[in-house]
């Protein structure tokens, strides 16, 4: 019988991020965004069974059988959070844990660039941090958050599904509500958080029409909104944003979101060249008011190269970031190049052939 909580415990001490659990197959784990299989024995039945009534939350226990698909999450006291998907996998359950430490990140952990500060101080309007599932998106936020959190006396309410990181009151103070247990739908606590004297609100993931539009609304309400999207780039953000409305409403809301879109910031988790690690690289949207007119117009292609002119500080590309990256040894050509969205440019850029005035500004870390 497997010993599940000394399991959890060695994982949390291994730098492991995700932990895949399913009947007749080994642990799975992932680790610098590697699948690793471990050399532990094949869960049966029984033992995943165990496993899943340890961790399920008591509310559902009696459900469990008729549930196909879950997210919550479990804590294992003094050792760590883990936010945990419970699903089937030919028709018996499986599980994929995710670890969340205590400690809520900061810039300094995690490699974040110090431009994100200035982003952080908007007083208004909406910022979106996008990249695919594993990417880094809440640990990204969560820093952003700690930062005002240290440095800003706010009300900052969080609405997630489930709450990730946990955070202590410094200067700011923080409700943080889970969808389902304290409050309902993201819609539904959009508005009610609006009644609450928010200075800032997190939404954990905008999923949906009715989310962006309670969004965009609390940002012209004279709000902070943070909130993620599972984007590839900052540009694509608009569109996809955009594309969640109705063709006839669509014009209306590019200008909506153009008077109130403060940045989008798209990251990937990029492998260290000493293959030890992983850290963020960025690109990132500030808008100007070029951008809005751009926003307005739906010219979404004059965007992307404005940002690669490298005119205003705080906005860089993704190559330009790698490159970055690249050249403080930071990272391998190689591995830029298989996070690249456009390896031709990127290849320049190495080259010495590709210039903008943003090739070398100060992107510290």
């Amino acid at each position: 019988m497997m010993d599940f909580e000394n399991f959890l415990k060695q994982i949390v001490t291994m730098d492991i991020s995700d932990i895949h659990l399913r009947v007749n197959e080994v642990p799975i784990v992932r680790k610098n965004g590697v699948m690793i299989k471990t050399n532990m024995s094949p869960i049966s039945k029984e033992t995943m069974e165990k496993i899943v009534d340890t961790v399920i939350p008591s509310n559902i226990k009696n459900e469990i059988d008729n549930l196909m698909n879950y997210d919550f999450l479990y804590e294992l006291p003094g050792v760590s959070r883990f936010r945990v998907n419970y699903a089937k996998s030919l028709q018996a359950p499986m599980l994929v844990l995710r670890v969340i430490p205590y400690e809520a990140p900061t810039f300094e952990d995690k490699k974040i660039p110090k431009v994100l500060q200035n982003i952080c101080n908007a007083h208004n309007g909406v910022i979106l941090v996008t990249g695919p599932t594993g990417s880094g998106k809440s640990t990204t936020l969560t820093a952003m958050l700690q930062y005002i959190n240290t440095t800003t006396p706010k009300h900052i309410i969080t609405i997630e599904d489930p709450i990730e990181f946990l955070h202590t009151n410094d200067k700011s103070i923080f409700s943080q509500r889970q969808v389902g247990i304290d409050t309902e739908g993201f819609p539904a606590s959009i508005k009610a958080a609006l009644r609450q004297d928010p200075d800032i609100i997190l939404i954990g993931e905008i999923r949906d029409r009715e989310t962006a539009r309670e969004a965009l609304s609390a940002a012209e309400t004279g709000h902070l909104v943070f909130s993620t999207l599972h984007t590839s780039d900052a540009v694509q953000t608009v569109n996809r944003i955009v594309n969640f409305f109705e063709p006839y409403e669509r014009e209306q809301i590019r200008t909506q979101l153009a008077q109130v879109l403060r940045a989008t910031i798209a990251q990937k988790l990029v492998v260290t060249a000493d293959n030890t690690s992983r850290v963020p690289a960025f690109e990132i949207l500030v808008s100007t008011p070029t951008i809005k007119d751009y926003i307005i117009k739906d010219e979404l292609e004059n965007v992307y190269a404005l940002i690669k002119e490298g005119k205003y500080s705080d906005m860089i590309t993704l190559n330009m970031y790698l490159a970055n990256l690249v050249r403080e040894k930071t990272i391998t050509p190689e591995v830029a190049l298989q996070a690249s969205e456009n390896k031709h440019e990127l290849m320049q850029i190495f080259k010495g052939t590709y210039h903008t005035s943003n090739d070398k500004q100060q992107f510290s870390r």
